[in-house]
């Protein structure tokens, strides 16, 4: 859960270096580092405990100059934050620096082994003992940096994306991965590129590939780029073109990030349904279900798979699938999937979902159901990840970059984006009306519009915020469709403004939380105009009985939780199945505002890194 960023070229790599950690620091900002090949020779490494504005302090104005640079911003997993255990690492002569990402699962047994042939490690982390034992490999065999690399990774269990300089090769960058992201940009001028993901190489290049696991590349100014796998076997590189462009990465006049993720939602709504929605032919298109829809069609139930945020998505999907696929649906955590020695059928469909495609938990469960025959189908946002890659088959949500590390734009686009799989499984299997079909489809295909109307809010939102600012604790309560977007409001709470909050079924607030109510709790009732909007009704005035401060998020209109809750948020009335997309934006608004109010750092929220591409 680090990002990643190196460059060799014809140009001084520290400004492009500093300016991709920049970009990068969404997957860690507990420290920074980076190493330079001087042009006199000199291994040059500067790191600090902090951000990347710590680390640009520290350098100060006598910036590097080399051409071949790598520098890394990290989240903190073996050794805590501090200036000794950022990366890079040096190996025992200073010859080589390395950065990681991932964790090496027997670090312990080499660096012992390396101490009691008088290596000196100096930090924590698992990181350093890679630099130690490839420097070790070279000059134990006279191997060249690329064949050292691979033949110490050949002694190395666990995950890994790394990159590697050598003083003595001052023109050469070595990367290689296993199960952790890493990306090659390949410039016009002859330069190479690496990172964690696309973000630092967008305004660099359009050309680039990617790594896959257990290859080594070699990125060299005069012999070019050479990929082999770690036993030695040649791959033939495959240049993709980027979808990506630079502004979408940039705030574009918001505040934050995060802000402006939110208020992406409509186009990033439309893009997930574009060109899968025929109104005129009253049809959904996914190819990625059509292609293998014996598999659907013949499904005895469907698995779906997340973390976190995806995992919320996931529940919501279940809802959706029962209802209008009639296939029976269970919703697991990724990090526990694998673990418990899960019953995996042959003709079960697994849904996984993610946003990043790297999410590493997700991916070892996916290796664990197609081990087994299931149907795989991935559900992620990030064109050329792992999860694609590992799927039988998927959909894109086409949300474009998130940097934010609480997600918003991705939820929804992912909600939209299983909305569609499941109207069109329930379709093609008979179970839904064709009236009610291109019903359902015209109301999804307004849905950003409606998403718009919502957004229109933002300014009562922030009133509504200031009165809930000072609380300690929340609760979110929803039923049925609903009751997933209790969880996501609680979640995006906790996660940036730190106050503690939790989502439940709201006919289960009888059963335990009721108990904590008093005139100090915020509880937040999602009660739309449902089939179970009269039971919610009961619950808040249950609430109102004992005193707890009430918010409303009502469809327009609405009169009963009105005359009971102390502030009401409207959103448009729309289908049931349909207004998770839309009662969801007014909490990550909420949330956010409270979060500013309290001056947390709403982007990089402490503890807490973009993509978990560790377990």
């Amino acid at each position: 859960m680090c990002g990643i960023v190196a460059y060799v070229g014809l140009n001084p790599a520290f400004p492009i270096v500093i300016d991709g950690l920049k970009r990068l620091e969404y997957r860690g900002y507990d420290s920074a580092g980076i190493a330079t090949i001087e042009p006199e020779g000199d291994l040059v490494v500067s790191k600090k405990k902090g951000k990347v504005a710590d680390l640009e302090s520290h350098i100060g104005s006598s910036l590097p100059v080399g051409s071949v640079g790598i520098g890394h911003t990290r989240w903190a997993t073996h050794g805590p934050p501090n200036d000794t255990n950022a990366h890079p690492h040096r190996g025992a002569s200073e010859r080589i620096a390395i950065i990681h990402n991932g964790i090496i699962e027997n670090f312990a047994a080499i660096k012992e082994s390396l101490k009691c042939r008088g290596h000196n490690l100096l930090s924590d982390t698992d990181s350093e003992v890679l630099a130690h034992l490839i420097e070790e490999v070279m000059d134990a065999s006279s191997l060249d940096l690329f064949d050292a690399v691979r033949a110490a990774l050949s002694q190395v269990v666990g995950a890994y994306a790394l990159v590697v300089i050598d003083k003595d090769n001052p023109g050469r960058l070595i990367a290689a991965r296993k199960s952790s992201p890493l990306v090659i940009g390949i410039g016009a001028d002859g330069s190479y590129y690496v990172a964690s993901d696309a973000t630092p190489i967008v305004g660099h290049t359009k050309n680039v590939v990617y790594l896959e696991d257990e290859e080594v590349a070699s990125l060299d100014l005069e012999e070019g780029l050479r990929i082999r796998t770690i036993s030695n076997d040649i791959i033939t590189p495959e240049v993709h073109a980027l979808e990506m462009e630079l502004e979408s990465i940039e705030k574009g006049g918001y505040e934050h990030f995060m802000l402006k993720e939110i208020f992406e939602q409509p186009q990033s709504i439309r893009d997930s349904i574009r060109g899968r929605i025929n109104l005129q032919h009253g049809e959904i298109k996914m190819q990625g279900i059509d292609d293998h829809w014996d598999r659907w069609e013949n499904a005895s139930r469907i698995l779906i798979l997340g973390c976190g945020t995806s995992w919320h998505a996931g529940l919501v999907a279940e809802y959706l699938f029962e209802e209008f696929a009639r296939i029976p649906v269970e919703v697991e955590y990724a990090s526990e999937f694998r673990y418990r020695n899960p019953i995996i059928r042959p003709d079960d469909v697994v849904i996984a979902i993610s946003q990043s495609g790297e999410t590493a938990d997700t991916l070892a469960a996916i290796k664990t159901a197609k081990s087994i025959g299931a149907h795989v189908f991935g559900v992620c946002n990030v064109v050329g990840s792992s999860i694609p890659r590992e799927t039988d088959s998927g959909a894109y949500t086409h949300a474009g970059p998130e940097i934010g590390v609480a997600s918003t734009k991705a939820f929804t686009s992912q909600v939209a984006v299983l909305t569609m799989m499941a109207l069109h499984v329930g379709h093609r299997k008979g179970n839904i009306p064709q009236d009610r079909f291109s019903r359902l489809l015209a109301e999804l295909n307004n849905i950003p519009e409606l998403v718009e109307k919502v957004l229109g809010q933002a300014s009562r939102i922030d009133v509504i915020a200031e009165q809930f600012a000072n609380a300690e604790n929340a609760l979110y309560l929803g039923r049925g469709f609903q009751f997933p977007i209790a969880l996501e409001g609680a979640l995006k709470l906790k996660e940036i403004s730190y106050i503690h909050a939790e989502g439940y079924p709201a006919a289960e607030m009888k059963h335990g939380p009721i108990a904590l109510i008093d005139d100090d709790m915020p509880v937040i009732f999602i009660a739309p105009m449902d089939d179970v909007y009269e039971k919610v009704v009961s619950n808040v005035q249950e609430v109102k009985a004992r005193g707890g401060r009430l918010l409303g998020v009502v469809t327009e209109g609405d009169k009963d939780v009105a005359a009971l809750a102390d502030h009401v948020i409207e959103i448009p009335r729309c289908d049931d199945a349909l207004a998770p997309l839309l009662s969801v934006v007014p909490l990550q608004l909420l949330s956010y505002r409270m979060a500013v109010l309290r001056e947390c750092n709403v982007d990089q929220p402490r503890n807490l890194a973009k993509s978990v591409t560790v377990e």
